[in-house]
Parts: structure tokens; C-alpha cells; sequence
């Protein structure tokens, strides 16, 4: 599972099941990083317009995964605008669409995000509501395929190409271009494409690998939005270990409550 380049230099005397065997591989490791057990972290959220201004928020994020499927949540704690803000992400089984959910403190009720509304920014930040996803690194509803391995930071990466299932509706990207490292599984690279264009693009060093116990994940990322000039770094603090779960933490109707 560690070196896999050799695949691709004869991949046209590989079966095409195999191929798919080894891209399975590396992608089921990128998601064996999201725990079955809560992982709670803090997170800040460092956005830069194309003037230079910037805005903070800071919040806390709780994710998991239940019978393999992931449960992401993250709520604003700062600043006051917009503390008590919320978002949950609930993976469904055999679907490629995901359940997601905002609350918002100025509404004052749980709004089921759906269609282009998906697609809007997360509180001003340079991730959409479906991108917030990719914070735990659980790309998902995509068919894919392995290329030629590369190097980032002189660290040999895996590289895998995403592009969305016929099944999905109004999918952010065309195609979704990542670089793995290989030893964690852990993506330090990603560049997102609407058609031939690329839109978006999300780095992190190798020196922001962090480990918690088993698994793997960055401390810190920044996700570019080439079209409008802006990015977005997001910090984390350290894995909180031994959270309790309540029966709302990832529940539609109390996610936002906090825990």
C-alpha cells in the first residue's frame, strides 16, 4: 500500500479491476483517519480578501465515524456576529449526497441545505458548505482512479483523480485532482476543476502532519479561490480525547446546542 507507481507504469497490461483495487486501498486509508470515536478540536478560520483584509472566526469542530459513515460538526464560538453559527454534515448510506444541515443564530432555526445553496460559502470563508467536508479529508460520491505517483515536500505522495457520480446533483467540481502522502494518507494537496478551469486550491506543508494516537491530520491547511483572489488558512489545535457523546451532538435538531 506504501509504494504503488509501478502499477501505473504498466497500466496498460493491468486489469482495470485491479487498478480499481489499489485506488480502493488509498482511498478507504484517507478515510481510516476520521475516527469511530468523537475526535474534538478547536479551529480557526483565517480568511484574506483580495485587498489584503482579513476576518477571523474561531470555533470547535466534533467529527466521527458511525457504521463507516462520517459525522462532522462544527460550531462558531467567535466572533459575537456570528457565535452560536453551526454546521453539520451527515454522510447517508448508499448515497453520494451527503445531509447537511446550518443554524444560524439571527434565523433562529435548522435550515437543510440542499441544491446551489450547497455550493455558497461557509460563513464568509473560502470553503463551501459542501467543501467543509474536505477538512476531515472524506471526499466522497466521486468514482476515481490512480496516477502516477509524485512528491510534495520530498515526501512520495500518492495521486488520485475524483470526478463526481452521474448520481450527484449539481456537484461543486468536475474533477477533483489529489496528492496523498504516502505514508499517512493524509491529502496535502488538492486542486478542484469546473471544467477546464481550475477554481480552487488546497495545500499544507508535510511539517503540519500531526499525530494522534493512530491517526493522522493536518494542524494546519489553506484553501485558495483562484477566480476571486482570496484564501482561506484554517489552524486546529490539539485532539481532545475521551468526549462524551450526546444524544444531539450530531442530531438535525440539536448539533448547534453544543455539548
Amino acid at each position: 500500500m506504501k509504494i504503488i507507481a509501478t502499477l501505473l507504469l504498466f497500466a496498460l497490461a493491468v486489469p482495470a479491476y485491479a487498478a480499481d483495487a489499489e485506488f480502493q486501498k488509498v482511498y478507504g486509508c484517507m478515510r481510516a483517519n476520521v475516527p469511530d470515536t468523537i475526535r474534538a478540536q478547536e479551529i480557526e478560520f483565517n480568511s484574506t480578501d483580495r485587498t489584503g483584509g482579513s476576518r477571523v472566526i474561531r470555533g470547535k469542530l466534533t467529527a466521527k465515524r458511525d457504521n463507516g459513515l462520517a459525522r462532522i460538526s462544527i460550531r462558531i464560538t467567535a466572533p459575537a456576529n456570528v457565535s452560536g453559527a453551526a454546521y453539520l454534515v451527515r454522510e447517508r448510506v448508499g448515497s453520494p449526497e451527503d445531509d447537511m444541515f446550518v443554524f444560524l443564530p439571527g434565523v433562529g432555526r435548522v435550515r437543510h441545505i440542499t441544491g446551489a445553496f450547497a455550493n455558497g460559502s461557509l460563513l464568509g470563508t473560502d470553503f463551501s458548505y459542501a467543501d467543509a467536508k474536505l477538512i476531515q479529508n472524506t471526499f466522497t460520491g466521486s468514482d476515481g482512479k490512480l496516477e502516477a505517483a509524485s512528491e510534495i515536500d520530498q515526501r512520495p505522495t500518492h495521486v488520485l483523480t475524483l470526478t463526481p457520480t452521474k448520481k450527484m446533483k449539481n456537484p461543486s467540481y468536475t474533477l477533483v485532482r489529489m496528492w496523498l502522502d504516502q505514508k499517512t494518507c493524509v491529502p496535502l494537496k488538492a486542486d478542484f476543476y469546473q471544467g477546464t478551469t481550475l477554481r480552487k486550491q488546497l495545500s499544507a506543508s508535510a511539517n503540519a502532519l500531526t499525530q494522534s494516537g493512530k491517526f493522522w491530520y493536518l494542524s494546519q491547511l489553506e484553501m485558495s479561490d483562484l477566480k476571486e483572489g482570496t484564501k482561506t488558512q484554517i489552524k486546529f489545535g490539539n485532539v481532545e480525547g475521551d468526549v462524551k457523546a450526546t444524544k444531539e451532538m450530531f442530531d438535525p435538531n440539536g448539533f448547534y446546542k453544543g455539548n
